[in-house]
């Protein structure tokens, strides 16, 4: 929850504002330092309309550990500055992504002064939260966090590859266990200091048990089976046992008390699967010949350690593969501000960006330092889309880009159909050319309407001919797509014909030319007048229906409703 703290009538305005547009949020009545007070113990960020050193008086009594200490965002009287005050990073409150929440709503400019911010490298207090990734105790953020900003050599290691997305240049992978470092294992290991260790969420324990095992004597078998196994209890991802055990009181107590979720499978599925030390005893008493090790695989883990007994249970345990990251990033049409904010944090993620160069020409400045990039040519679209397959599935984080949105007649077709269930593929929606065109053309998409492309370079010009019939016959307003080239000069004036077969020659159409471009070219024109030559492959042509018209310059296409 966000709590608000105002103490001027202007403050209780704008907190009232984030009241109404937010939800968990909750306005504190009363002085401000009482109100301060009362939010920080209930709520995990606080939006103070305080100047900043009242708020600065106000916070630094209750100040208790960065860790959990809600974040703090202090906005002026006027609401022209969000500040980010304390517990900037989202594992530490979240302060800087809330500073700029805030200032989205009221059009205020987020100040945010954390060193990895302002130089756009990754805060190691929050890397890898998304993945799941716990920090050892001990771990020292603040040494190895000053190296990485000041430039000194940084050591990475880790098991295996993470989608972390990208690091510094001064940030290197290596098998040097030498400081300062940053390691990534759920082995447990001797570490340098400095180093800050994360604990990656990729341990399956699997535990079968008598009934009635007491939680405690669960909960010791699999701490001392990890630590013989030379493995970190903060890895666990979760318990898995078979489903004859769902009401095992000591399971369910021991799941509780490593805070990690309890799975049951059923018998019939965990006997279907392959493992070492199958037990025809264990097969008599709940239908399956293994429960720990089988458990395990049928969470998709690898077993790295094979099950232990005890008197009342067993244990074994898995690892389970890494899963890279695709994000499907569409772009927009063509002006910065056009692009989403979800690709733009899509792009801060990734490690590898690919992409025509005069897509990733645009987004060059939004790249964090250690981004690299691949630009295969127009044509190479499969190519495109394996490299950026390929880097995902070995465990990388890569931005597959398009401009205005990847879904339309751009690279998330191809990704997909060559992706398997061992990536993670994330699409990011994306203003396409078809609305970027209509919106400066007035409304002409108010009504059904639908998109063709002109291109037959992948579908035979006669399926394209039919569904232009179709969509002519259907009183649809029409999107065309790659309407004309200098190869393919002929299929725009085709298309006309058709549409004049079922439209009046007055029908409006709206002509775009790189839209939302600095060479931004905008008309209107009528069916039987549009001339196909003043058409080019980087323009949208927008064909209205029976029911478009022209309005004070505008083309607009009625819903029906009475004005």
């Amino acid at each position: 929850m966000i709590g608000l703290v105002a103490a001027t009538a202007n403050g209780r305005r704008n907190a009232t504002h984030l009241a109404e547009a937010w939800p968990d949020v909750r306005l504190y009545e009363g002085g401000p330092k009482e109100a301060l007070r009362q939010a920080w113990m209930e709520c995990d960020g606080i939006v103070a309309f305080l100047a900043v050193g009242a708020a600065v008086r106000l916070v630094a009594p209750l100040l208790v550990d960065k860790r959990s200490d809600p974040g703090v965002v202090c906005v002026d009287d006027a609401g022209r500055f969000a500040v980010a005050l304390t517990g900037g990073h989202r594992e530490t409150g979240g302060a800087n992504t809330l500073a700029g929440r805030v200032a989205d709503a009221l059009g205020a400019e987020p100040i945010i002064t954390t060193a990895s911010d302002t130089l756009n490298v990754p805060a190691l207090d929050s890397l890898g939260a998304d993945l799941g990734f716990d920090i050892e105790e001990g771990s020292d953020l603040a040494s190895v966090g000053a190296a990485m900003v000041s430039g000194e050599r940084v050591n990475l290691v880790s098991d295996y590859r993470w989608p972390i997305g990208p690091l510094p240049e001064n940030v290197g992978s290596t098998d040097e266990m030498a400081a300062p470092m940053i390691l990534i294992s759920d082995r447990t290991t001797n570490v340098p200091h400095p180093s800050v260790v994360y604990r990656p969420s990729s341990l399956i324990v699997g535990v079968g048990c008598s009934r009635g095992a007491e939680c405690r004597e669960i909960l010791k078998f699999v701490r001392s089976s990890l630590s013989e196994a030379g493995l970190s209890e903060k890895s666990i991802a979760a318990l898995a046992s078979v489903d004859a055990k769902s009401d095992e009181a000591g399971l369910l107590e021991a799941a509780l008390a490593l805070n990690v979720p309890m799975r049951f499978h059923p018998a019939a599925t965990l006997a279907e699967m392959g493992v070492p030390n199958p037990s025809e005893v264990v097969e008599r008493a709940v239908g399956t010949p293994s429960v720990a090790e089988a458990a395990v695989v049928a969470e998709g883990a690898d077993l790295i350690a094979e099950k232990r007994k005890s008197a009342m249970a067993t244990v074994a345990v898995g690892r389970l593969p890494v899963r890279g990251r695709l994000f499907v990033v569409g772009l927009g049409p063509g002006d910065e501000a056009l692009i989403p904010s979800l690709a733009r944090d899509a792009l801060a993620r990734s490690e590898l960006i690919v992409g025509l160069d005069q897509y990733v020409d645009r987004v060059r400045h939004l790249l964090r330092p250690g981004t690299q990039i691949s630009t295969p040519p127009l044509g190479e679209e499969i190519k495109r889309a394996k490299l950026a397959l390929d880097e995902a599935r070995a465990g990388g984080s890569v931005a597959l880009v398009s401009s205005g949105d990847a879904g339309v007649y751009a690279m998330a077709s191809p990704a997909l159909e060559l992706a398997e269930d061992d990536v993670d593929v994330i699409s990011i929606p994306g203003i396409t050319a078809s609305q970027a065109s209509a919106s400066l053309l007035g409304s002409p998409l108010g009504h059904d309407h639908a998109s063709i492309s002109l291109s037959d370079l992948l579908t035979p010009w006669a399926v394209i001919e039919a569904r232009l019939e179709a969509a002519a016959a259907g009183d649809f307003v029409l999107t065309l797509y790659n309407p004309r080239s200098k190869g393919r000069d002929w299929q725009l004036g085709k298309a006309q014909e058709i549409l004049l077969r079922h439209r009046p020659p007055e029908t409006p159409v709206g002509v775009v030319r790189e839209a939302y471009r600095p060479k931004q070219s905008v008309s209107i024109t009528y069916l039987a007048s549009m001339n196909p030559d003043d058409v080019d492959m980087l323009t949208t042509v927008i064909v209205g229906s029976s029911r478009t018209v022209v309005r004070a310059g505008r083309m607009v296409t009625p819903r029906g409703y009475e004005v």
